[in-house]
């Protein structure tokens, strides 16, 4: 049997960026609890052939790599940029690449972070563009945070970790991945 696959991808390009910090606990859960391979890049990681390509063919061979990774993820995590402008058109045009047979079935888990509590306000207007894309291949599980949930770019919230592993829990046994209910890793 070959090792599991856990890949994270943000639309983020800010530096740091919480929602990667967050995206990479997340991963990390994932990897640790399954023993799972694991990975997580940034839109910005695709590369300058990455705005102007119209296919996965178009893309210089390091970002097809990262593509490719994605596409043979046994579970996803993605999570979209804290505000509307280029990023996220970015981010768009990433899944509009993809194809989304290829997704089909596969565990994703959507993470957000934002200011404030305003969760609501977070998954519509974050979330909502990529549960239009995953919706008809799985069933997504999203997850969010406010900044307050972090501290020097750590995830602090025991909360929000406590929301992370249910999600990790779903994700997995949606996957059929084998999950440690002890400590991650």
């Amino acid at each position: 049997m070959s090792k599991k696959l856990v890949v994270g991808v943000s639309g983020n390009l800010t530096r740091p960026s919480k929602t990667k910090a967050f995206i990479s606990h997340i991963v990390g859960e994932i990897a640790g609890r399954t023993n799972a391979a694991s990975s997580v890049f940034d839109i910005e990681d695709l590369g300058p052939s990455f705005p102007q390509a119209r296919r996965i063919g178009d893309l210089d061979p390091s970002a097809r790599n990262l593509v490719e990774q994605l596409l043979g993820a046994d579970i996803i995590v993605a999570g979209s940029p804290t505000f509307k402008g280029s990023y996220t058109g970015l981010f768009k045009h990433f899944f509009d690449l993809l194809d989304p047979s290829s997704l089909r079935g596969k565990p994703v888990v959507l993470a957000a972070t934002g200011g404030g509590e305003r969760h609501s306000l977070i998954v519509e207007h974050q979330l909502r563009p990529l549960f239009g894309f995953f919706e008809a291949l799985t069933v997504p599980t999203a997850i969010y945070a406010s900044d307050k949930d972090f501290a020097n770019g750590q995830l602090v919230s025991e909360a929000i970790q406590a929301r992370a592993r249910q999600a990790v829990a779903e994700a997995c046994r949606a996957a059929g991945v084998p999950y440690s209910v002890g400590l991650a890793a």
